[in-house]
């Protein structure tokens, strides 16, 4: 064989390795990516009704989502905590949705119905969350979709079981992007961030929702009340009013 046909079959076999090992690192790279939620966060919740002794709850979301810019599917992961070191009892976790975030289902978890909703919330579910034992947790895959020319927030309420107590609620926290990008694939999007609408001239956000009203949250007993920068928070229980139903 002559030098030059060795060279250039050398030459021949180390591009195809090269193309295969850049294919394989691209490939990795997407799968590793494409549900890349970014750790859990707590952020936007605080702490409500006194939990039983030795039992700590608390709420993750993902720090970061991403939108289909032409479906507006998004898909989050909502968890439930139990920090301490006692088991919880049975809980309700309540998932939903404000503004141009609506929620479309939450795995293994009912649909609240739209009279239980509270006032300026646009969808929920109702998840039996069970016991949960010391230092244990239990996700749920939340489907939803988000209008990008609106605000969006999520809400996160641990409840007892009869829906008399809310023990921790995460929100309503908002997601979304300072830096809309209409155009591409997807936009991502951040928790505890305002949105910004992608809709062209739109420099501020719509009034979607109530604002600063208090909104009573029907049937579960508990409110939403303006506090901060963290949202509405249901607290306050109004007497006489009964709890959710499954």
């Amino acid at each position: 064989m002559s030098s030059r046909r060795a060279t250039a079959i050398a030459t021949a076999v180390t591009g195809s390795l090269l193309t295969a090992s850049f294919s394989a690192v691209m490939i990795l790279s997407f799968t590793a990516s494409a549900d890349d939620q970014g750790p859990g966060s707590g952020k936007g919740g605080k702490a409500m009704d006194a939990a039983p002794a030795g039992v700590e709850l608390t709420t993750l979301l993902p720090e970061k989502i991403s939108v289909d810019n032409s479906s507006k599917k998004t898909a989050i992961t909502a968890t439930v905590k139990n920090e301490g070191t006692k088991e919880s009892g049975d809980l309700h976790l309540l998932v939903v949705g404000f503004d141009g975030l609506k929620v479309t289902n939450v795995q293994g978890c009912s649909a609240i119905g739209e009279k239980d909703l509270p006032p300026g919330s646009n969808s929920g579910f109702k998840c039996s969350v069970g016991a949960l034992a010391a230092g244990k947790s239990k996700s749920y895959a939340v489907d939803a979709t988000y209008d990008l020319s609106k605000a969006g927030k999520i809400c996160l309420p641990v409840m007892s079981a009869d829906g008399k107590k809310t023990f921790w609620q995460q929100g309503p926290v908002p997601f979304g992007t300072t830096n809309p990008s209409p155009n591409a694939p997807a936009t991502p999007l951040l928790l505890g961030t305002d949105n910004k609408p992608v809709a062209p001239g739109g420099d501020t956000l719509p009034k979607t929702g109530v604002g600063d009203d208090v909104l009573p949250l029907g049937a579960a007993g508990a409110a939403l009340i303006a506090a901060g920068a963290a949202g509405l928070y249901w607290s306050q229980r109004r007497p006489g009013q009964r709890p959710l139903e499954s």
